[in-house]
């Protein structure tokens, strides 16, 4: 077992520079756009510390449909400049991130009846590929093309073949959404932020000029103290509105959260060697097919499916999946497929929500939360904090400069955007091919890291092994997670740094014990800590599935 480092003593290192140290921006969570924050200020040459209450991209950043896109649908309602944008940043994260970020193919079946779309709207469908190929969809390398029959029933053989009349198909991108967080965070460490998860913000702190000029924190098993810097950059996601009720002393009410949610089933239900757009019966809506985890013979072990879009009224902390969640996306799935998808096959589910930004224009045209506007907004309050709320996964980066700028005017200082072009860790530019399995899982999650992953597990031939039977991440994988990764918990490697908890949570229930027992050393872990970590993963797992019965 390596020791080369020591996880709680680099804790340790973090909670001293926080306390000690001045920082000109104090970053409040730790999901796609704080961690994007950090990363644009630390790249200028700000000092930059973040804190995130649990564990990065524990919330809606671990949870999205993984998608980097422009959003083919938002150009339907007229959002052009946001769909532009997108694909400009689509492609920037393509370059910045390539073995992160892979081209993916969808398809948009043309139903001759009571389907997606029907064929006498065929060409206004058509059209709209144009519009999004010229908005930007092009810089892919690919544009969008229409298929027979025939050749769109081998994407997905298992639909009913005499109602498909032909097919569209355009390209997209998808990402590991908790993996390119974990590659912002020990970017911008490397650029000199000072970022440490499971740090609560228990209060903004306030000059005798009532200015934020820092923040009051209480880390896990550790004293509160304060950290102090020029400007507070709130970037909480869907608990935004907490942390400005603790600046201004009242809730601004400002989120409009939606609930987003996926199921796993087998690959072999459904079988598509690329995304689908699926019909909701009954509603407007669609749904994505996306084939997950390639055994790189064009082959895939999972499809997750989703995602749905409805208002969310209850707490915000633990948003489940619930049966009616469930009997929703199975409806789709059965429609469209001809296997018959039931309960049993549900391999795992995950729920996040959205932080949409309320408009009041936009409350009285519509009711639904799929209408509102992803676009992100960046505001000031009275006391100088910064707040960066709505946006979506694609636009991160984005998102962060704008919210960067704004603290640079506050500061009074001038400083050029680099993250446009700036590789995150693992970014490799090499072109070579390997035909092994297990190097191309590890080049598609380490990129240039794999040669780490790949030392680890010549010093230890155990660490080769499986980590979850079944499921492609290696032990050397959690090790990785542990002393490179920032995961401090059960919970950290099994759900973010790995996605077992959200491919297969009855295998990753089952094999949980010997991942706290592989990472104990390293963590300090006493055997009462093993079998602490291991019930609360269970014990998280089973809520899952006790919501998963009610409505």
């Amino acid at each position: 077992m390596p020791t080369t480092k020591n996880p709680p003593q680099d804790r340790l290192e973090t909670l001293n520079q926080l306390s000690s140290q001045n920082f000109d921006i104090v970053v409040i969570g730790g999901g796609i756009t704080g961690l994007g924050v950090a990363l644009d200020a630390a790249s200028r040459g700000l000092s930059v510390a973040l804190v995130e209450r649990d564990d990065l991209a524990s919330g809606t950043s671990s949870k999205s449909s993984k998608l980097i896109h422009g959003g083919l649908r938002y150009l339907q309602q007229g959002e052009v400049r946001l769909v532009y944008e997108a694909l400009h940043e689509r492609q920037r994260l393509r370059r910045n991130a390539p073995h992160l970020v892979q081209t993916l193919p969808f398809m948009i079946p043309i139903l001759k009846r009571e389907g997606v779309v029907s064929k006498k709207i065929a060409r206004a469908l058509g059209s709209a590929m144009w519009m999004y190929d010229l908005t930007g969809g092009w810089r892919i390398g690919k544009l969008h093309r229409r298929l027979k029959a025939d050749k769109a029933f081998t994407h997905l053989p298992t639909m009913q073949k005499d109602r498909l009349s032909s097919a569209y198909v355009y390209f997209d991108a998808m990402a590991d959404d908790a993996r390119v967080c974990v590659a912002l965070a020990r970017t911008a460490i490397s650029c000199g932020a000072v970022i440490s998860n499971y740090t609560r913000v228990d209060k903004i702190l306030h000059d005798s000029n009532g200015r934020a000029c820092g923040v009051l924190v209480t880390p896990n098993g550790k004293k509160s103290f304060e950290i102090r810097a020029q400007v507070v950059i709130n970037a909480a996601g869907v608990w935004s509105d907490e942390v400005l009720t603790t600046d201004l002393g009242y809730n601004p009410d400002s989120i409009r959260p939606a609930k987003g949610v996926h199921l796993t089933v087998p690959w072999k239900k459904i079988r598509n060697d690329i995304a689908v757009v699926i019909p909701v019966p009954g509603d407007k809506r669609s749904l994505f097919l996306v084939p997950w985890i390639s055994n790189y013979d064009g082959t895939y072990q999972y499809t997750y499916v989703g995602t749905t879009d409805t208002d969310y009224q209850g707490a915000i902390n633990d948003p489940q999946c619930t049966n009616t969640d469930i009997e929703y996306v199975l409806k789709a799935m059965n429609a469209a497929v001809t296997t018959g998808i039931t309960r049993e096959d549900i391999t795992a589910v995950w729920s996040g929500l959205r932080p949409l930004v309320k408009s009041v224009s936009e409350e009285k045209i519509s009711s639904r939360t799929a209408d509102l506007s992803r676009r992100h907004k960046v505001a000031t309050s009275q006391s100088g904090m910064i707040t960066v709320t709505g946006g979506k996964l694609t636009t991160y980066r984005k998102m962060a400069q704008d919210a960067v700028d704004t603290a640079l005017l506050a500061i009074g200082r001038r400083s050029r955007c680099k993250t446009k072009s700036l590789s995150l860790v693992g970014a490799t530019t090499s072109s070579a091919k390997t035909s092994d399995a297990q190097d191309q899982h590890l080049l598609s999650r380490f990129g240039s890291e794999s040669k780490v992953i790949k030392n680890l597990i010549a010093d230890n031939k155990n660490l080769g092994e499986q980590l979850i039977p079944g499921l492609p991440y290696l032990r050397a994988e959690a090790v990785f997670a542990v002393t490179h990764e920032l995961a401090t918990t059960l919970d950290d490697i099994l759900s973010r740094r790995t996605r077992c908890r959200i491919i297969n949570r009855r295998a990753t229930v089952a094999g949980a014990r010997n991942v706290a027992e592989l990472v104990a050393p390293l963590l300090g872990w006493s055997e009462q800590e093993i079998n602490n970590e291991v019930l609360a993963f269970i014990d998280s797992c089973a809520q899952e599935d006790e919501a998963a019965i009610s409505n």
